[in-house]
């Protein structure tokens, strides 16, 4: 593929206050003319922080979660906000969520979730070094914290409510990138 549809209109279809939905009428190169929808974001996106507890242990939320009405288990997570940068989200978040801020913060990859309709990118940041430090969060009820040790992780990967991608992903990512690191 050598060149990108020409997008002709872009309209909003609709505005929920937290992503628009919006259709687009595209022309690709061989003349092809369609509508797509696609769910758009923030253009800051959002971070997915990896708290590292010790070298061996990551800091895991457990939270309800509305899109598959039960608790889930996952990372820190959130949006960024205007004009913040994304490894500040990252340390606001896991003081929102975990208690604790970091002093190292690493950026390690960002993901999409569906780019074929949906316009948002996730951060994952690394954090370490972390101390106790709490922020006040938007969240309706406490979150539970839940450490765990990357070396148990197949049996995190059989839990009945660790599923969601990002933080599988953001877990592998991790677990690679400290198994890399000289000296271990």
């Amino acid at each position: 593929m050598s060149k990108k549809p020409t997008i002709s209109a872009r309209r909003r279809i609709i505005h929920t206050g937290v992503f628009n939905i919006e259709e687009m009428d595209l022309e690709f190169t061989n003349g092809e003319q369609r509508k797509y929808q696609c769910v758009v974001g923030s253009e800051q996106g959002a971070v997915l922080a990896v708290p590292l507890l010790d070298r061996d242990t990551v800091l895991l939320i457990r939270e309800y979660a509305a899109g598959t009405d039960r608790y889930e288990l996952a990372f820190p997570k959130g949006h960024i906000e205007d004009g913040e940068d994304m490894l500040v989200a990252a340390d606001r978040e896991i003081q929102e969520e975990v208690g604790y801020g970091a002093r190292k913060l690493e950026h390690i990859h960002s993901f999409t979730i569906a780019p074929g309709y949906m316009s948002h990118t996730t951060h994952i940041v690394l954090a370490s070094e972390l101390y106790p430090q709490r922020l006040p969060g938007d969240e309706p009820e406490e979150i539970e914290v839940v450490p765990w040790k990357i070396a148990d992780m197949d049996q995190l990967l059989r839990c009945h409510d660790f599923t969601e991608a990002r933080s599988i992903a953001a877990l592998f990512l991790v677990r690679d990138l400290l198994q890399a690191e000289p000296g271990t």
